[in-house]
This record gives C-alpha cells, structure tokens and sequence, in this order.
C-alpha cells in the first residue's frame, strides 16, 4: 500500500526491502544484555557504575525495564538525534539532566536507557555494538538481512519520508541511537526472529522468560501495555496475552506483536509519518 508520495507500508509478507526498525531494536538490546547474562559475565542487578560511572543505585535490570529514572529524549533538549557526537559527550549530556526519580521508584519509557545499555554491551564482549549483534543474535537467528547501525554502502534500504511524502534525513543510529533505535531489518526476519524467539532458540531459560513476561508495571490504563518486559511491552489483545513493541524515528514507523496463543506474528514496517497511531490501530484492528 502506497502511503503519500514515496512512503509505503509493508504488513506481514517478506519483503526483500530493509526499514529502521526504531524502538522495535530495543528488543535486541535487550537480547544482547541477556545473552551476557546467561553467559555468567554480567548479572543483571548489576550496578551501571561498573561500567559507566556516575548512575549511583542504578542496575542493569532497570535500564531495560525503565524503571531507572533516567529520561526520555523530551528531557534532553540539547541533544540533536541527527548529529553525531563521542559516546562520552553523549554520556555527559545524560549525566547533565537530574534523574526523573530515584532509581526502582517509578516507570518511565527510556531511550537514553537503552543506549546505556548497548553501551554496556560493548565494555562487557570488548566488541562493538552492532558487530555483537551480528554475532551473537542476527547471525544465529537466522537474520540474513537485519544489522545495526549506519547503513554504510548497503543496497535494498527504504529511505523515510515524513506525513507529507517528503524526504528527512535519517537520525544518527551509529552513536546516538546506538541500542535504542538503530536496527534496521525485514518483515520477513521479524516474523522470523519472533519465531525463534517464542521457541528458545535465542535465549534460554530463564532468560526468554525474564525478556517476555512483565518486569516492571507501566502505570498504564490500556490492556495492551500494562507491564514492559525487557525490550517488550506485555499485556493482552482481545483477552489473548500478548507481547509488542512500536517504533518512531525520523521518516518511520514500526509495529511488532506477537500473540504465542494462536500462533499469529504481525509486523508492520513503513517509511513515512504518515502512519499515525489511529491509523496504526486501525491496521490492528483489521489484521487481528
């Protein structure tokens, strides 16, 4: 389906065609934090000071669960997330925003969390990010066509459009989305991952559990979100338990779900703004 001039939306399917997949990668940092669990060099009430310091009584388990303080991208308003910058000044633009509360006290959805995480990631394997994940996650799930980060000199990549059809330009994914929305990858491989995932073929146990199951309560009315797993927003569609996760970066919008009940993976991945959430639940609606 044609959205707007140069935007489309793919829904299910296999596309050969690869999207960012924005806050969707968040279960992927998830994953990588996970798999250095149950590899036994990291525990995840582990304090964020043993690798990046200045995050007193912050664990590794709060950074996915959101449950850390720290904010949102709206409590940054110095950080420009199209403009490349040293992880170190991007650290200390986080540093430099006192913490929403204190650390276990609350839920509040991070990005900035995520990053810190995919940080950890890397001070932990001594190997960059987006080569860990290629790895240790895409490469043994399966992912042919799925990487994170830049997208270098790689062909069959959907460029964003905003509401209006109109190019924008891509928000750096190398540095500032490192971990937080830097992925970028197929419907095809997202059914696909799901899959793997649902049947412990990524993570063991109790790991898969600990990512698919509710760690934190979000505060939120709507069955649909009411817990955040690690990388995973849990609840119920119809009754039917459910894990999902949407994404927004410049030029995207993302959508995965999967209810393991019935069987059913649902992806939607489109290259414009104009694919607002009414329009997403809509689309849900529709398919479910």
């Amino acid at each position: 389906m044609r959205l707007d001039r140069g935007g489309d939306v793919v829904v299910g399917g296999d596309s050969p065609i690869r999207y960012q997949l924005a806050s969707v990668s968040k279960q992927f940092t998830a994953a990588a934090l996970l798999l250095l669990a149950q590899d036994g060099r990291v525990r995840l009430d582990d304090p964020l000071d043993r690798w990046i310091a200045g995050w007193p009584g912050v664990t590794l388990h709060q950074l996915l669960a959101h449950t850390s303080g720290i904010g949102h991208w709206d409590h940054y308003p110095m950080i420009d997330l199209g403009v490349r910058v040293t992880q170190a000044e991007l650290v200390g633009m986080f540093r430099s925003v006192p913490p929403l509360f204190a650390p276990g006290a609350g839920w509040r959805y991070s990005s900035p969390a995520y990053v810190l995480a995919a940080q950890v990631v890397e001070r932990v394997a001594d190997m960059a990010y987006p080569q860990f994940l290629a790895h240790r996650v895409f490469g043994p799930a399966g992912l042919a066509a799925t990487f994170a980060g830049g997208p270098g000199g790689r062909t069959d990549l959907a460029a964003g459009h905003d509401r209006h059809g109109e190019p924008v330009p891509s928000w750096d994914l190398d540095v500032v989305g490192m971990g937080a929305g830097d992925v970028w990858s197929t419907t095809g491989d997202m059914v696909r991952w799901m899959s793997r995932l649902c049947a412990g073929d990524v993570l063991g146990e109790p790991w898969r559990t600990l990512m698919l199951t509710a760690r934190a309560a979000t505060g939120r009315a709507d069955e649909h979100s009411r817990g955040y797993g690690y990388g995973w927003f849990v609840g119920c569609y119809d009754g039917e338990p459910w894990f999902q996760h949407s994404g927004h970066n410049a030029g995207y919008q993302t959508f995965a779900a999967c209810l393991p009940r019935s069987d059913r993976r649902i992806v939607v991945l489109c290259n414009s703004e104009a694919m607002d959430a009414p329009a997403l639940r809509a689309l849900l609606r529709s398919l479910l």
